[in-house]
């Protein structure tokens, strides 16, 4: 289930618009969630990674930046990460064509409040059982979930943890793997060079005796 959608300028995180669900429909008190939506949309910046996951017990923060804005997300645990991503998309591209050019430019929060008939009608959409069954067929730019980022909402929050420090710890695992990988290949390479030279020195070998003996 999606419970909360928040819609905010990346440069300063101003909420441009929002969608929560309705208390007594999704079961939660949703106040301290929205909070830290609203504290982690001002702690992004353009140096965060675009596409993030952010743990918050059962339920998950997904947030998708593009073109100066991020669009966020809260959905259960359970929800699947491809289909969150999918429906932030979807999203980006209604709001940008109706509202891009705009976003520089306004100081108020929630501008764009009407866009919640948007969010409603496209929320439905994803959450429809039938959507669900249809998400391997999905057409993202999304194609590897598991290689989307995912963190702590307290570590990012209450510790202060920069999303920008995280990124970089992540491309310096990828970096350390490429590495890793290229150093084995290197040494796979050698050591089939290795064989190739044993066995020719061996036929050679063979030769000179078998030239020396019988000829």
């Amino acid at each position: 289930m999606i419970l909360l959608t928040m819609i905010a300028r990346l440069a300063d995180g101003l909420p441009l618009a929002a969608s929560v669900q309705e208390d007594e429909q999704s079961g939660r008190d949703l106040q301290q969630h929205q909070s830290q939506a609203k504290q982690l949309c001002r702690r992004l910046n353009a140096q965060s990674p675009d596409r993030c996951t952010l743990e918050a017990g059962e339920l998950s923060f997904h947030y998708f930046i593009a073109q100066g804005v991020c669009y966020l997300t809260l959905c259960e645990a359970s929800f699947p990460k491809k289909m969150a991503f999918a429906y932030l998309e979807a999203l980006h591209t209604e709001f940008y064509d109706q509202y891009g050019r705009r976003v520089p430019t306004v100081t108020r929060p929630y501008t764009f409040i009407e866009f919640d008939t948007y969010i409603q009608k496209t929320k439905k959409s994803y959450v429809d059982s039938r959507a669900r069954r249809n998400l391997g067929s999905i057409n993202t730019e999304l194609q590897d979930v598991q290689r989307i980022m995912v963190a702590n909402i307290e570590e990012v929050l209450q510790r202060g943890e920069a999303l920008s420090a995280l990124d970089t710890k992540a491309s310096n695992l990828s970096t350390l793997s490429k590495k890793y990988r290229s150093d084995a290949k290197y040494l796979n390479t050698r050591s089939t060079y290795a064989k190739v030279a044993a066995v020719a020195v061996f036929f050679i070998t063979l030769i000179v005796y078998v030239r020396f003996w019988w000829l």
